[in-house]
């Protein structure tokens, strides 16, 4: 009974916190509802007993995606306002798309669903079955990451490392007023160019 009315709880905070992601005019808030988000989804995994990934979830997503997210989006200056202009008149097209997607998001995540449960041998919408105390989340995640899904995993290491260069990448494009350091020019200097040594007579009184 708690666990079901803290469940509908979290879920609501956190429908009100993927809303406010995509509402928000001003990046800087989106990226502080999409903390909220992470964070009530988080204590979700720890209501089904999956402690480490909710950790993972805080730890790896708020802690380091958002702050990258964040560093971006502050060091490329975007104009927003400029990039608004004109987008109503896609709207319409844009709204269509998103039901479209939403639709097919829908009926592959209830057929995957159910044929999933039926593949197990399960009753469709069972609840689970409590673990033993001794039981480790980690170590069965572990066993099964490196084991049965080690090229997805070492795919998606790739996949995260292009991410980051592209975002260097972008940040150091070519601006006004940019300070790029030339390693070449600063291995080449010489002592003569860059230390004057004046010999200024002392003065006598008279």
């Amino acid at each position: 009974m708690i666990t079901g009315v803290l469940f509908y709880a979290f879920a609501a905070v956190l429908v009100v916190a993927a809303l406010g992601v995509i509402t928000s005019r001003n990046p800087v808030h989106a990226a502080l509802f999409l903390v909220l988000a992470f964070v009530q989804s988080a204590v979700l995994w720890l209501l089904i007993d999956a402690e480490f990934l909710a950790l993972a979830l805080v730890l790896v997503y708020v802690g380091a995606v958002m702050v990258l997210f964040l560093f971006v989006v502050m060091m490329l200056d975007v104009d927003f306002a400029e990039m608004k202009e004109g987008a109503l008149q896609y709207a319409p097209i844009g709204a269509l798309v998103g039901l479209i997607l939403a639709a097919e998001l829908i009926v592959v995540v209830e057929i995957g669903h159910v044929v999933w449960f039926r593949a197990q041998g399960l009753q469709f919408m069972t609840a689970p079955q409590p673990m033993p105390a001794d039981h480790s989340n980690t170590k069965e995640l572990g066993a099964v990451l490196y084991t049965q899904h080690v090229y997805a995993f070492e795919i998606a290491s790739v996949i995260l490392l292009l991410a980051i260069v592209a975002a260097i990448t972008l940040t150091m494009r070519r601006r006004p007023g940019l300070k790029v350091q030339d390693i070449a020019k600063q291995v080449a200097v010489r002592r003569e160019d860059r230390v004057r040594i004046v010999k200024v007579e002392a003065s006598k009184e008279s």
